[in-house]
């Protein structure tokens, strides 16, 4: 098939196009012309800025593709300037996936498979969720609220993207490998390393990881399959905080987390990295398995989480 990778030069975009290609599609990468010497090496480079309307349309139109994957973000940013990482991404969360989609229908795609996130779930009397659970879109934190209702307009905008042009979303688990936060180089890795990574209360939060590697192949998976929909592509080991976090920090060789109590983390940590660390849910994988056929090959976090 005719592939287009935007974000292709992302934590998955990137491997994602050799994967592909790999796989025997033509792929095409769609960059922006400041990250043009970081394309991946692809059939095709088109460049755009995703928040530019007639570029993406000419663009994606040069491109002429079957299926189109929206891995774009602006996280690459975050650790120096969060709040502009934050805005960025939600930009393009909604006015990068509408132009993206008004693209590709005006390209005759036949399919668009979009990055989301499987963290943002409402509460929930059960502590591992399915896809069916609403997001978190009235979150009391405002700048937590304002990257779930961009995530929200993500979805709708895919799914709603006609009869013409299937959507599908899958929503992530936290990263983790090369290229992550989590990374033996990466931001969270420092912060545990520095003894800036406490654990809150009880640590009860729960967390589903996933291996970029089993991004990618989830994502190889969605654009070769029928299926449309929502799916959340995660681990099979939903953990709580108390038990990962101070297993990666054992495994990066760092000092163990101290306890705060919970009251005290909003202040340390923000409400959002608060909540994640004491209320969040983990995401269950059950419809990625059973739908589009994919099973993760690092099943468990344990087994790599901080060794790269």
């Amino acid at each position: 098939m005719r592939v287009l990778v935007t974000g292709a030069t992302g934590v998955i975009g990137h491997p994602l196009v050799g994967a592909l290609r790999a796989r025997g599609h033509e792929v095409s990468a769609l960059v922006r012309q400041g990250s043009r010497a970081r394309a991946p090496e692809a059939d095709q480079v088109v460049v755009a800025d995703a928040l530019d309307r007639e570029a993406v349309l000419s663009a994606v139109s040069d491109a002429r593709p079957e299926v189109v994957v929206h891995q774009m973000t602006a996280l690459r940013s975050m650790y120096d300037d969060p709040p502009g990482a934050f805005a960025q991404t939600g930009r393009l969360r909604t006015e990068g996936t509408a132009h993206l989609v008004e693209a590709a229908r005006a390209a005759g795609a036949r399919r668009l498979v979009a990055q989301s996130i499987a963290f943002a779930a409402a509460p929930a009397s059960v502590p591992v969720v399915d896809e069916d659970v609403p997001l978190y879109v009235d979150a009391p934190d405002p700048g937590w609220a304002s990257t779930v209702q961009a995530v929200a307009e993500l979805e709708r905008l895919v799914l709603g993207s006609g009869p013409d042009l299937a959507g599908v979303v899958l929503r992530y688990g936290s990263l983790y490998g090369p290229r992550t936060a989590y990374a033996r180089n990466g931001g969270t890795a420092q912060a545990v390393l520095a003894g800036r990574f406490p654990l809150p209360g009880d640590g009860a939060g729960i967390m589903s990881f996933l291996h970029v590697e089993d991004a990618v192949a989830a994502t190889v998976a969605a654009i070769e399959s029928d299926a449309t929909g929502v799916f959340h592509v995660t681990d099979d080991d939903p953990a709580p905080a108390a038990q990962w976090l101070p297993h990666y920090a054992r495994t990066l060789a760092g000092p163990s987390p101290r306890t705060i109590p919970a009251e005290l983390a909003p202040r340390m940590l923000g409400w959002y990295m608060t909540h994640q660390l004491t209320a969040a849910h983990g995401a269950s994988n059950d419809r990625a398995r059973t739908t589009l056929g994919w099973k993760p090959q690092r099943p468990s976090w344990r087994d790599g989480l901080g060794g790269e």
